[in-house]
């Protein structure tokens, strides 16, 4: 019995912490500034374990911080749409301002280019996004998970506000005739992307098309020109 104790409290341990990591981690300090290498890092303790790693991150050491550990320099400038698909993001997480490490948010200018200009279909595994337009005229929308699989859009003119639902595919596309700048906000150091006509149709390797033609519903053919285009992203 006592055994079984045991081995349910350590089941519950394991659950509890597999849940904490499901989301960036809470700092268990002020902050924990990233660093490369353990040379100026400090030990993190977790759960009743150790690591010297928090995400994949080591810590600076606190005496050691300074203000260019929190700070970016940047997001006035206007993003290069000269593209195929007539956007820019210029996205400030962990990479960019070390600081960030544990604390669950980043940022990102989207430029689009004047009407056409597409962030396209698109998913944050790790984060909900709120984006504010400051310039132009955007139609933004996402899509409900199955089986509803539902089209939420809306017009979005500056100083309006939408929200996209963390892991929900969505977009963003400029419908007027000059230039178009938003910043979005995202609820993770590091939310990641999935670019769904990429990942599908650009992975590297590439997906059998037999695969894709059944799941979209396309001739084979179809799909072996769809693959053609999107590998130069991968070259």
């Amino acid at each position: 019995m006592k055994g079984a104790q045991i081995l349910v409290a350590f089941v519950l341990l394991a659950l509890a912490s597999s849940l904490a990591s499901a989301f960036d981690p809470s700092p268990l300090q002020d902050f924990c500034v990233a660093i490369n290498d353990t040379k100026n890092g400090v030990i993190i303790f977790f759960f009743l374990l150790y690591s010297v790693f928090v995400n994949g991150k080591f810590c600076k050491d606190p005496k050691l911080v300074n203000a260019e550990d929190f700070f970016f320099s940047g997001l006035n400038k206007q993003g290069n749409t000269s593209n195929q698909l007539g956007s820019k993001v210029t996205l400030v997480n962990v990479g960019q301002i070390s600081g960030l490490n544990t604390l669950g948010i980043s940022l990102a200018r989207v430029d689009y280019a004047p009407y056409g200009g597409l962030n396209p279909p698109h998913t944050h595994p790790r984060a909900t996004e709120i984006l504010v337009v400051v310039e132009g005229t955007l139609y933004v929308g996402f899509v409900t998970s199955n089986p509803d699989n539902r089209l939420i859009t809306k017009v979005l003119y500056p100083g309006d506000v939408f929200v996209f639902p963390v892991g929900l595919i969505h977009f963003q596309f400029n419908i007027g005739n000059t230039n178009a700048v938003a910043f979005s906000g995202l609820s993770s150091q590091n939310p990641g992307i999935n670019t769904i006509a990429k990942a599908v149709f650009g992975s590297n390797p590439a997906i059998n098309p037999e695969v894709l033609a059944k799941a979209f519903q396309l001739d084979k053919n179809i799909v072996n020109q769809l693959q053609s285009r999107f590998w130069w992203n991968n070259n």
